[in-house]
């Protein structure tokens, strides 16, 4: 019997992000999802030492790696069209849910469970607003590249994510944007 949803997997770098935008790089889901596991990580770390949280950094690590996998299926959907109205919204949730299924349904049945609350994000809370807080500080970090870059088209963007990274009101996302988050405007001689 053949299985195919490490092969599935595998395709999120076939999908590409920030689709309405002009972008000097194109970035994939693949390196997204990198980008924000290091970063849910990171926020962990902080919320830990710095915050007395108590919440798992490698499992937030493991739960970015896989929070946009229905999107191998759905294909990246912008945000200003997937948030526009709740009608949107909701159906696109029902949608992502139905792309998770699918996906778990390419595990063997015993496989399932352990994969089943990466996909669906189902957990602490804690968790998901680090991963949700790491998934707007990855768009943020594109945002301040592109600029960066001399790409105006993400100045708007820029600003709109940090004002929703703020209003999270996460210690340890607020601390990553006053203390790490201009390095990413240096170049590499300067970091």
């Amino acid at each position: 019997m053949s299985f195919s949803f490490f092969a599935m997997i595998s395709r999120m770098k076939n999908i590409h992000r920030w689709a309405l935008m002009r972008n000097t790089r194109p970035e994939n889901l693949s390196e997204h999802s990198y980008e924000v596991a290091v970063l849910a990580h990171a926020l962990a770390v902080l919320t830990n030492k710095h915050y007395n949280g108590h919440v798992d950094a490698s499992h937030c690590a493991l739960l970015a790696l896989y929070h946009d996998t229905p999107e191998i299926i759905t294909g990246d959907m912008p945000t200003p069209v997937k948030y526009h109205n709740p009608a949107i919204r909701d159906a696109y949730r029902q949608v992502e849910a139905s792309a998770c299924e699918r996906l778990l349904s390419m595990l063997p049945a015993d496989l399932r469970d352990e994969y089943s609350p990466l996909l669906s994000g189902t957990g602490d809370p804690m968790e998901e607003q680090i991963v949700k807080a790491a998934d707007k500080l990855s768009a943020l970090i594109k945002c301040v590249e592109e600029l960066a870059q001399g790409n105006r088209e993400f100045a708007s963007a820029r600003t709109s994510t940090e004002n929703a990274i703020r209003r999270m009101q996460l210690p340890a996302a607020n601390e990553f944007l006053d203390n790490y988050l201009a390095a990413y405007e240096l170049p590499l001689d300067d970091q």
